[in-house]
């Protein structure tokens, strides 16, 4: 139904974490409508063949073309849509799903992808809500992407794959978190004396190469060479969160993973890199899992040396 895309999908890069790209590889050869970041060109819009009659359009007051000015320049009806999240969000979301459902005469499919969603996160909280506070090991995660590559400093406050398994989160606990799922920078010197039990690396941090980033801080830094995740090896590779905004597959199959290191007999019948595929398939089409945990050196979804 899509009849041209922006020009990330065009672009060939080391590193992709974007499942429904790596499942739809004929995205590189379409018609190019505008850059990426919802920077579309009504120009190039009038010369596609054929044109399209509807544009979605998301981050509509935040970044590039105001959706009025460009459904006036076009003549095309621009359906504006918040994109959400997992978090306080939701509904948003969902409502945006419902939209376009109606929309593209898929209202079924919408229902199922929320029902999908729900079903997930709920599976995934009642394998842990009983769980005393005191028996939930801490953790961290960072190297979270903030449009673009990040160290280790640099983390979601409410990460939602924690919020699902009800882990000890130390950056949400001690009042980092501000507003639902905002990015935030983290000190060293406080991770350090949080010290956590668990260490988690978005992998997203190896775009910035050998020689910086998250693992090379992890492996490096005498900071973080005192914390007892990195002496005992519990430090563990995480599916990129943030890549051209949130993936939310990657967010649920995160979920399944923690869920696992943390708590192990509570996900003894999951195994994480098959629940993955499991996600993609149903919301992307086509299991990814194998082909992005490659792009990322097989950290994924395992324990990461930092010795």
């Amino acid at each position: 139904m899509a009849v041209a895309v922006d020009d990330i999908e065009s672009r060939r890069r080391k590193f992709d974490a974007r499942p429904y790209a790596i499942a739809n590889p004929q995205f590189k050869a379409m018609p190019i409508f505008g850059e990426f970041r919802g920077h579309d060109n009504p120009e190039l819009i009038l010369t596609l063949e054929p044109q399209p009659q509807v544009i979605l359009k998301t981050y509509a007051s935040s970044m590039g073309y105001d959706p009025v000015e460009l459904q006036a320049k076009t003549g095309i009806p621009v359906v504006v849509l918040n994109y959400g999240d997992l978090g306080k969000l939701r509904s948003e979301l969902y409502n945006s799903l419902r939209t376009m459902g109606e929309v593209v005469g898929k209202q079924q499919r919408a229902e199922d992808v929320i029902a999908f969603i729900e079903a997930s996160i709920d599976d995934l909280r009642e394998r842990t809500t009983d769980i005393p506070m005191k028996d939930r090991p801490s953790v961290f995660v960072g190297g979270v992407a903030f449009k673009g590559p990040h160290g280790y400093q640099s983390t979601e406050p409410a990460y939602p794959p924690f919020s699902f398994i009800n882990a000890n989160n130390l950056a949400y606990d001690t009042g980092l978190s501000g507003r639902e799922l905002r990015h935030s920078d983290v000190s060293k010197e406080k991770i350090v004396e949080w010290d956590p039990d668990y260490l988690f690396l978005d992998l997203s941090s190896l775009q910035l190469g050998e020689e910086a980033g998250g693992l090379f801080e992890l492996r490096n830094d005498p900071a973080y060479r005192t914390l007892k995740a990195v002496k005992d090896g519990r430090v563990y590779g995480l599916l990129p969160y943030n890549w051209y905004t949130k993936n939310y597959g990657s967010i649920l199959a995160n979920a399944y993973f923690i869920g696992k290191v943390l708590y192990p007999r509570r996900f003894a019948d999951v195994d994480p890199a098959t629940k993955a595929d499991e996600i993609y398939r149903f919301l992307v089409g086509k299991p990814v899992f194998n082909n992005m945990n490659s792009i990322f050196k097989g950290f994924a979804y395992q324990p990461v040396s930092v010795k």
